[in-house]
């Protein structure tokens, strides 16, 4: 049903919803739009309304080939909108979802693109503050790039920004989405351009894996492992790429890659990247309760992971305070054990080579049993060979019987 938003544009079909709002193809006075209409209650809040026209002319003069651009900003009685281009395509979640992972030269193509526009960003003073797969679009209707991959542009600038507000703060809510939260966010620090960096480098991960680099499991120990844990090295990709990776995914803002030095990195990798197909990595475990009781009422084979469901918006830890040591983001107040369980019985989240068995599946307790087995077996020998050489080091040669104490092999 077609409803009116403001006097110029008239939304027709719902694109989507998100957790800020509802995403409707419209029309304006230049032909097809996108319109954001944000909740109900976030347009009800005088504050935000402030906020959302105060920041109207930094939105609408974000211009660049890797954003949506935002055409206007629509104050209406109840109604409280974002009118963007319409981007003829599909986002990259939902490629992904098809996908699962993609090859090393489309996916560093994608995230160059969208380096490349939060470059712009960043450089009229714009953070984003919510990279995700959710929020890069394809153009499918532009010529393929490389590797195969549609132009990809970041939509939603602001749109975090106008919902952060010191209130809403106050009621220790993270504005963001778990998976592609900075450390420094966790920390609640001010949100500066690195934010982003860490969220494009855990969606280029995430591109070439198939999962994140710390997602996973209970909201709080997402952000636990943001805070603490080490990436883990994925094979099959070069070096120099690894590296790139690593730098910008570091704990320390300012140990991260500026967007336009990520950009122009990226770009250099392409040519040694040409014809690589997907990574050969498995998932890690579920941390669903009750898998290993799966596992051990099957028929010793693995079963298969389920999905990790997404999450929106999580409550931050309280009492998080600055840290003087930007390279260990430690000065959260410690959760729970149960928001703490990180992979299964508190494991470090490493990808498994294929066909690997799970840990705590019937098929890796049997594995480590026989390991075990074998290794006894050879503890065993080894202490009977010790036991014969004692005897024969301590026999004179004279036929005679040793001394008892001295000749008698030792007991395995």
């Amino acid at each position: 049903m077609a409803r009116k938003i403001g006097s110029r544009y008239t939304a027709n079909q719902i694109l989507g919803r998100g957790s800020a709002g509802t995403v409707w193809l419209g029309e304006g006075p230049e032909g097809p739009v996108a319109i954001k209409l944000l909740r109900e209650d976030l347009a009800s809040d005088q504050e935000l309304v402030g906020r959302f026209v105060q920041e109207r002319t930094a939105l609408l003069g974000l211009e660049h080939p890797h954003v949506v651009s935002v055409r206007d900003l629509v104050v209406d009685g109840n109604d409280l909108a974002l009118v963007m281009d319409l981007v003829r395509g599909t986002d990259l979640r939902t490629r992904l979802e098809r996908e699962r992972r993609l090859s090393p030269e489309a996916a560093v193509a994608i995230t160059a693109d969208v380096a490349e526009g939060l470059a712009a960003a960043h450089a009229a003073g714009v953070v984003h503050r919510d990279v995700k797969p959710e929020n890069v679009l394809l153009d499918m209707q532009g010529p393929l790039g490389p590797g195969g991959s549609h132009r990809a542009l970041l939509t939603d600038f602001g749109v975090a920004k106008l919902i952060d507000t010191p209130r809403r703060t106050r009621a220790t809510k993270i504005i963001g989405t778990p998976d592609y939260l900075a450390p420094e966010i966790v920390e609640g620090l001010p949100p500066r351009a690195a934010v982003d960096i860490y969220a494009l480098a855990t969606v280029l991960y995430e591109l070439l894996a198939g999962f994140t680099p710390f997602g996973g499991g209970h909201p709080g120990a997402v952000l636990r492992r943001h805070v603490t844990e080490t990436v883990v090295p994925l094979p099959g990709i070069p070096e120099e790429l690894w590296q790139l990776l690593v730098q910008c995914l570091a704990k320390a803002p300012a140990s991260r890659l500026r967007a336009s030095e990520l950009a122009a990195r990226l770009r250099e990798q392409l040519p040694s990247l040409v014809g690589m197909g997907p990574l050969d990595v498995d998932e890690p475990d579920s941390e669903a309760d009750g898998d290993e009781g799966a596992a051990e009422a099957g028929d010793g084979e693995d079963r298969p992971v389920a999905p990790r469901e997404r999450r929106g918006a999580v409550s931050l830890v309280p009492g998080a305070k600055p840290d003087s040591n930007r390279d260990t983001h430690t000065s959260m107040r410690v959760p729970a054990p149960d928001e703490l369980a990180g992979g299964a019985r508190g494991t470090a989240r490493a990808p498994r080579t294929p066909g690997a068995p799970r840990p705590g599946s019937a098929r890796h307790r049997a594995a480590t049993r026989r390991r075990r087995i074998t290794l006894g077996v050879a503890v065993v020998a080894l202490l009977a060979a010790a036991g014969v050489g004692t005897w024969v080091a301590t026999d004179d040669g004279s036929g005679g019987s040793p001394d008892t104490e001295q000749s008698t092999p030792a007991s395995p």
